[in-house]
């Protein structure tokens, strides 16, 4: 089993779960199995999280002595003017949302609205982005394995939605209604001001502007993390927020 090459089998990360994004960004469209020793301070995503088990969880895994769970990604495209001016994709969340002010949102599954927000934005995240950002929203935990999409609003100044969970076949949009034109933020290299932007994986950020619609669907792409022990994510619940 190869370790290390342009095309490894299996991905080895010492980090947190930004780290184990990352080598999912570069690796796990080639298939690559993602194996994260947890480092950092939530490790949702890793493995193994229990320093003390980091040596007997290397040896299992060269000895082939472990399972793979494959988690969904979402492929995001930017239609403006009919034309795709961006596109990208995410393990955990697809996020449209004003920092600094407010702007009208309108989510749709296929031609059905869902979702109507006059606030911070709304966010479509996966079954393992169910414990990141989409937590912290107070959005539903759904079990990694599940193929679905899950649409949260943030902070809406009307009276507050549920988030709703669709089947993975769907195909989802969001469309930029309105928002004030304030130029607020800016890009680093460009100097190009903005107000909201979509952002996924909290990495690749892309500005956008009034009447863009933001198309979310799940990508073809399955990425396989490597699993040890059976009930993984449930003893992981159990660790993070107590449960008896």
């Amino acid at each position: 089993m190869k370790l290390a090459d342009k095309d490894p089998a299996v991905v080895l990360i010492l980090g947190g779960d930004g780290s184990i994004l990352e080598a999912v960004a570069k690796y796990g469209g080639k298939g690559s199995m993602i194996f994260g020793l947890n480092m950092g301070k939530i490790g949702f995503l890793a493995s193994v999280r229990e320093e003390e088990r980091f040596i007997d969880s290397l040896r299992a895994v060269l000895e082939g002595k472990f399972n793979t769970i494959e988690r969904m990604m979402l492929r995001t495209a930017v239609k403006r003017s009919g034309k795709t001016v961006f596109h990208s994709e995410a393990l955990n969340e697809v996020v449209v949302k004003n920092p600094l002010g407010m702007v009208e949102l309108r989510a749709d599954v296929g031609d059905h609205p869902v979702q109507h927000v006059r606030g911070t934005g709304i966010m479509i995240s996966t079954a393992t982005g169910s414990t990141a950002y989409n937590l912290s929203a107070h959005g539903p935990i759904v079990m990694p394995d599940i193929k679905c999409m899950i649409i949260t609003e943030l902070l809406d100044h009307d009276i507050p939605t549920p988030s709703v969970v669709v089947k993975y076949t769907n195909e989802l949009s969001i469309n930029v209604i309105n928002f004030k034109n304030r130029g607020l933020l800016s890009i680093s290299k460009t100097k190009k001001a903005f107000d909201v932007l979509l952002v996924t994986d909290g990495e690749t950020i892309f500005p956008l502007k009034k009447n863009d619609i933001i198309i979310v669907k799940s990508s073809p792409k399955l990425i396989k993390f490597v699993q040890l022990e059976d009930n993984y994510f449930f003893r992981s619940l159990k660790e993070k927020f107590r449960f008896n």
